[in-house]
């Protein structure tokens, strides 16, 4: 390197050659070209090495790391290449994942405008299998600004990226603050510490990392995140979350900020773990449950309080030892489904045929003011499972049980309707649900996927039906959840397309409906899909058809 760089970039890499030169060519491809850039190698197995090696001989700003023995996370590789960083201001990629060409232009600048110790940017998630890009934590990054410390915006914990962030070396050495090590989840206590410590950092609304997710990856190639089934990741989670508190309260900080970590855990740490609790079999809910209750039962009573009722029902029944009925009300917590049942005593409405024995579970379980009886209609917490499902050739038979713990359907045959709409061409079927017992019916459709209505061009992606139901007057529409372990089968369907029905596989489990076009058009369209045109066009036709 013939010149002292402005920005040092790490690049942690462990057992992944074939994405390392993706992530290396988007620093190498920055506009701010006064770089360093580590590759810092956690002992890889694999031709990382090779690869690192190729790329260093092809660029003199790459300086190569590696590890003698393999750390098992995230922390090691980065707190090693801080030690040798010969640049003022320092960053962090994955090698999975990628920086914007801009990223470290934009982010020297802001701290070249203002003394701040870090500053921060949006980061674009790209679904790894669709190709579809979204913002994360959006709201956080809607507007330009220099935050005067945590205790002006403590919805920033929110935010515990490492890597969206450029910091200022002098920063990090004077407090002495690296990445935990032998832990997973480091990036939430650096960042934490990060934005206690420091007396100001400016946050950018431009995207400065492109982060690449694979949600369904399989298990011996998933990221952290994606690790949730093993109770070590929660066990890593917990202990983070505890070292995050002893430093709060060494800090000093303010109730509002503890308050904001409180509910930053429980509405999206233990959030994670709670929509994947029906693809959990009891035992692993029972002890899930046994790992986090003690801690959770130290956070700060108003972060419950600000929690969706969905989400107080999962807790209240881990809490009660309800556990399959955890796992029941946990596929709700993405679209308000509600229970199959309720109960009632001392005039107060709980979650479930039971009521609650403990105080907690009987707050947490209480839905008294969500009036399941006397909300508008169009509100009303319809539960719609399928409880049956065959099919012969591309005719679907679905058993559907209706669920209505709120009591507003008339005990008589009720009409209902069955939605499924490709590409915005809606097809409907009749459903009649007949009683079945105290506010439950049951019925029964035949979807012919044959005939279902698609686009002149055809359709390439995944719907979910939805069956509504009427008071006569108002209309109310809810999803069809599936059974979580029918095998997925695949039909033909119109124009030559290949048709999948599954389950959603995460979050509710929706029933869920994949059309692949094949032939000419499939040839044409899927590759169109993969990069977003095809999605793009379809919200652009769909604009101007509505100004016409």
């Amino acid at each position: 390197m013939s010149t002292f760089p402005d920005v040092t970039v790490t690049v942690i890499v462990h057992n992944d050659a074939a994405r390392l030169p993706r992530a290396v060519a988007s620093v190498r491809a920055q506009t701010h070209r006064a770089i360093e850039i580590v590759i810092s190698d956690d002992h890889s197995t694999d031709d990382t090495p090779k690869v690192a090696a190729a790329l260093a001989a092809k660029d003199d700003r790459i300086r190569l790391l590696r590890l003698e023995r393999n750390s098992g996370g995230c922390g090691a590789p980065r707190n090693r290449a801080v030690e040798i960083a010969r640049a003022p201001f320092l960053m962090f990629l994955d090698s999975d994942d990628e920086l914007p060409p801009r990223a470290v232009e934009l982010l020297l600048a802001a701290h070249r405008e203002a003394d701040v110790d870090f500053t921060m940017g949006a980061v674009e998630r790209v679904r790894a299998d669709t190709g579809a890009t979204s913002t994360w934590m959006a709201s956080l990054f809607g507007r330009r600004r220099t935050v005067r410390g945590i205790e002006d915006e403590p919805r920033l914990l929110f935010e515990p990226l490492s890597t969206n962030k450029m910091y200022r070396k002098e920063f990090l050495d004077r407090h002495r603050l690296r990445f935990p090590e032998g832990l997973h989840y480091e990036d939430q206590l650096f960042s934490a510490q990060a934005y206690t410590l420091a007396r100001a950092f400016t946050v950018l609304t431009e995207p400065v990392y492109r982060w690449y997710i694979a949600p369904y990856a399989a298990a011996d190639e998933a990221t952290i995140s994606n690790r949730r089934h093993l109770m070590s990741n929660v066990r890593d989670r917990i202990a983070i979350a505890r070292l995050i508190d002893a430093f709060l309260e060494g800090q000093g900080v303010s109730a509002a900020v503890r308050e904001e970590k409180d509910f930053k855990f429980l509405s999206h740490d233990v959030r994670l773990y709670a929509g994947d609790l029906p693809y959990r079999d009891v035992e692993w809910v029972a002890e899930f449950a046994a790992e986090t209750l003690p801690y959770l039962e130290g956070l700060a009573p108003a972060a419950y309080e600000r929690l969706g009722w969905v989400e107080r029902a999962v807790l209240g029944l881990l809490r009660e030892g309800r556990y399959e009925e955890a796992r029941l009300a946990a596929r709700g917590l993405v679209h308000g489904v509600g229970p199959r049942e309720t109960s009632a005593a001392g005039g107060r409405t709980y979650w479930g045929g039971e009521v609650p024995a403990t105080e907690a579970g009987r707050r947490d379980l209480d839905l008294t003011e969500r009036d399941l009886e006397g909300c508008p209609f169009g509100a009303a917490r319809f539960r719609h499972e399928i409880t049956h499902l065959a099919h012969t050739g591309a005719v679907v038979e679905l058993a559907v049980r209706t669920y209505d713990p709120g009591r507003r359907l008339a005990l008589a045959p009720q009409p209902a309707r069955l939605h499924l709409a490709p590409g915005g061409r809606r097809t409907t079927l009749p459903v009649r649900l007949d009683p079945a017992g105290r506010g439950v019916f049951e019925g029964a459709v035949r979807l012919d996927l044959a005939a279902v209505a698609l686009p002149p061009h055809g359709f390439w992606g995944v719907r979910h039906p939805v069956l509504e139901v009427t008071d006569g007057h108002t209309a109310n529409a809810g999803v069809l959840l599936a059974p979580l372990d029918f095998p997925p089968f695949e039909v033909t369907g119109p124009a030559r397309h290949r048709v999948t029905v599954e389950p959603e596989g995460r979050d509710a489990g929706r029933l869920q409906v994949r059309w692949r076009p094949g032939g000419a058009a499939g040839r044409l369209l899927v590759p169109m899909a993969r990069r977003g045109v095809v999605r793009r066009l379809a919200r652009g036709l769909g604009r101007s058809s509505a100004t016409r």
